[in-house]
């Protein structure tokens, strides 16, 4: 006879699949898409193995390292390139969407009294969670296999069968490790925010720490998560050990959410909020501060990931220098490139691009938590009385503004403190400044757009998320692709003088700014039109 607390799993299942149907399609597609699309992209741009020598040893250098992981460059073929270039990264957008769908269908349904329903009916107590469990841990099975025999059906050479099912199994594995990290903090949170915050911060300090370990003392980053996925070196020596390690800590981390789910009160956490003051302030009782206080924690949070991110990038560039000066092929390139700039100032675009677009994350979430407080209807406690619309949504413009300036500055100060620990020669505090800055602008056109969604289209808001990693493919892959400029172009990063070594143009910055106060003045608009709810 079934357990009881585990009564109708199956049917609360096939529910989550229903409510998740348009959901998880969305995002096995587009990661599929731009797995599928990058080896092939890689035989029309390096047909020759001296052309993939070439990028191998563009490749092997300390800043490229802590972004993609190391890899055995020795022999570089399409398939290795293609694992040392994009598996890591990928792996990453996986475990963001674990964090995303399991906290949806735990904390979220919790707080928003699903859960409660639910649980009214004969079903078992811990039916839900493990309910969730089993639907993305198949989801991640299916999307092992999608990609795994989808890569090797692409019938490019040295792209063998067992290395695209390493392939596939390692983004699988990663997804089911953060389905278990997310369904762990879904128990000591006693919100949906506190859950994607930790687990974003699990998942972010996992990235770092794997970074900085692969560079320092490869042999550490067994400690990260993602330095498991590099750890397979798919179509190399395929090593399979970091599978069985992913799904050994997930069916720990399963034990352990349901152990706390079946000893923790419905809608209480292990990690409760504490008791507020007895009389709120005065700053507390406008829209501006109860939006503030709401955000405060995960604003805290990204602040210190930022400056932490910008510092990790910038320790690596001392080594940098020494890499290129004894690497004959490398100064070669950089002799031909004509462009008169050290490797390092070439570098250092890329960095900013990547910083610059991350930065852009945490005011895009700060913006759309008015949507979010819509849905929960707390905003018409707030309409109710004497603040208008527009003053709401000010009051979340105003933080979201001030936090994308506040993110993209931490990020350059991490970069510019560690830099000048590490370098001979380290670049001025107003130089890494600068070119940080400019990318603010693009940032302010980020936080527009969400306006605009709040303002006509609020249940279509997610869509900006698909807009910003649009941003970071093409910018990031967009020199490895040789795509077009207007590919580019089409995001606002994509106008960003690229400094140093590019000449600053103040142009495109006023445009920027001046195209985001017009999307903004639209949202606004529309906002103070439409329904509630609408």
């Amino acid at each position: 006879m079934a357990n009881p607390i585990y009564k109708r799993t199956g049917r609360l299942a096939r529910l989550i699949l229903r409510r998740d149907r348009i959901r998880i399609p969305l995002w096995l597609i587009g990661i599929c898409f731009f797995t599928f699309i990058v080896p092939i992209a890689f035989l029309g741009l390096y047909e020759s193995q001296q052309d993939r020598d070439v990028m191998a040893e563009t490749m092997e250098n300390p800043a490229m390292i802590a972004m993609v992981g190391p890899h055995d460059l020795s022999n570089y073929t399409l398939g290795v390139m293609t694992a040392h270039q994009m598996l890591l990264l990928t792996a990453v957008v996986v475990g963001l969407m674990s964090i995303l769908l399991v906290t949806r269908h735990t904390r979220a349904d919790e707080e928003d009294g699903r859960i409660e329903m639910i649980r009214s009916l004969p079903v078992g107590r811990l039916s839900n969670l493990n309910a969730t469990l089993v639907v993305y841990t198949i989801t991640h099975i299916l999307l092992a296999l999608i990609v795994g025999f989808g890569l090797y059906a692409l019938n490019i050479e040295s792209m063998d069968l067992e290395g695209s099912l390493l392939y596939g199994a390692a983004l699988g594995g990663t997804g089911i490790v953060f389905v278990g990290v997310t369904a762990f903090f879904a128990q000591l949170t006693e919100s949906s925010r506190g859950t994607i915050g930790f687990s974003i911060a699990a998942l972010l300090i996992a990235y770092l720490v794997r970074g900085i370990t692969d560079v320092s003392n490869e042999s550490l980053s067994w400690l990260s998560p993602l330095g498991w996925v590099t750890k397979t070196e798919a179509y190399g020596v395929n090593n399979w050990w970091p599978i069985l390690l992913m799904l050994g800590v997930s069916i720990i981390l399963f034990i352990i959410a349901n152990y706390l789910n079946a000893i923790r009160d419905l809608e209480a956490g292990f990690l409760p909020s504490r008791p507020g003051k007895k009389h709120a302030s005065s700053f507390l009782q406008s829209p501006i501060g109860l939006a503030l206080r709401l955000q405060r924690t995960g604003i805290i949070s990204w602040a210190i990931g930022m400056f932490v991110m910008g510092a990790s990038y910038g320790s690596v560039l001392g080594d940098m220098d020494s890499f290129f000066e004894g690497n004959e092929m490398m100064m070669q390139i950089l002799a031909s490139s004509g462009e008169g700039h050290s490797f390092t100032e070439q570098f250092l675009p890329m960095l900013m691009i990547v910083m610059g677009i991350l930065a852009t994350v945490p005011p895009v979430m700060a913006m759309n938590k008015l949507y979010g407080e819509e849905k929960k209807n707390h905003v018409e406690h707030l309409l109710g009385r004497a603040v208008s619309r527009t003053k709401l949504m000010a009051s979340y413009l105003v933080i979201s503004v001030i936090n994308g300036f506040v993110m993209i500055s931490l990020a350059a100060i991490g970069l510019w403190a560690a830099g000048v620990s590490v370098m001979d020669e380290p670049f001025e505090f107003g130089t890494i400044y600068g070119m940080a800055l400019a990318y603010y602008p693009a940032i302010l056109v980020m936080i527009s757009v969400s306006v605009l969604f709040i303002g006509y289209l609020p249940r279509l808001t997610s869509l900006i998320w698909f807009y910003i990693f649009y941003s970071f493919m093409v910018l990031y892959l967009g020199g490895i692709f040789q795509l077009d400029d207007w590919v580019g172009q089409l995001s606002p990063f994509g106008h960003v003088p690229q400094l140093p070594v590019e000449d600053m143009t103040w142009m495109p910055i006023g445009i920027l700014t001046l195209i985001a106060i017009v999307i903004t003045a639209i949202g606004f608009v529309g906002y103070n039109r439409r329904d509630i709810h609408g």
